[in-house]
């Protein structure tokens, strides 16, 4: 066998990232590599064979209490041989560098072996549903646009379970579209939010973070006004009670499961079921 190399992933490598993404069928855009290697440059990872990229994956740290693993991918050709292996020890062994006590992802049904071996748990089902936006013509009146970032922070640190400050800095500042706030009315508290951000193939809904199922079903309605006529992917947390009823009420279809996967102290992070949809896969 030849032998694999697992180093840093930097700037240079994106090109062969995507198209090791491309080759998997994902989403993800080259500024979703961007945004992965601004989050954290010394905890993204590639494994190559003869100076050829093979495989990657990027980690996320939330604190020292959390950090979320992303982007597992192997070249079609070098697939079986532990290449995932040896780049989820890396990814591993550099957050118990930084002390993180809890490590987390969202695996597909194919990957979830791999990350069994390691040690990591099953915690609950991500399912990802698309369809075609076909939003109504009037955006709720309790749904604004959101000036700055910092609207949403004390929320989703209740939602979410950790603090995800930087992440959500980084989707506001690469957004094309301001993201959407729902507010009580008069008092204008929030009481949830959504960004939105294209894909190669689809545009993104998520994360959408809402204290109650009318909050959410308002943010995705002026989402989808917006996207009218795009096509969307929606990754739903299925602990947010009739999530997928809501969602299929509106034509969209559930595509495939991913399952979210737990390794080191239990945390109940990213479980919470004010969490309608996910920031995505890479980031919990």
């Amino acid at each position: 066998m030849e032998k694999v190399e697992v180093r840093s992933l930097v700037k240079g490598d994106i090109g062969e990232a995507l198209r090791l993404k491309s080759q998997a069928g994902w989403n993800q855009t080259e500024g979703d590599w961007r945004r992965l290697l601004k989050l954290d440059p010394q905890g993204c990872f590639a494994a190559s064979v003869d100076g050829q990229i093979v495989g990657t994956t990027t980690t996320t740290m939330y604190g020292r209490g959390l950090a979320w693993v992303g982007m597992v991918l192997v070249d079609q050709g070098f697939r079986r041989r532990g290449i995932a292996t040896k780049l989820m020890r890396a990814a591993l062994r550099h957050l118990d560098e930084m002390g993180v006590t809890t490590v987390k992802l969202d695996a597909t049904p194919a990957g979830a072996p791999v990350y069994e071996a390691l040690g990591f748990e099953t915690e609950l089902l991500i399912e990802r549903w698309s369809g075609v936006a076909c939003g109504g013509t009037d955006v709720p009146d309790e749904v604004v646009e959101a000036a700055e970032p910092s609207l949403f922070f004390e929320l989703d640190r209740r939602a979410f379970g950790a603090d995800r400050t930087p992440l959500l800095k980084a989707l506001f500042e690469d957004a094309s579209d301001r993201p959407l706030a729902c507010m009580t009315p008069g008092v204008g508290r929030l009481i949830g939010y959504v960004f939105t951000r294209p894909g190669t193939d689809a545009f993104y809904v998520g994360p959408l973070v809402a204290t109650d199922p009318a909050a959410a079903s308002k943010l995705l309605e002026a989402a989808l006004c917006r996207l009218t006529g795009r096509r969307v992917f929606i990754d739903l947390n299925t602990t947010f009670v009739g999530g997928g009823e809501v969602l299929a009420s509106r034509g969209f279809v559930r595509q495939r499961e991913l399952i979210r996967m737990r390794y080191g102290e239990v945390s109940g992070a990213g479980t919470s079921g004010s969490i309608f949809s996910i920031a995505g896969p890479e980031y919990g």
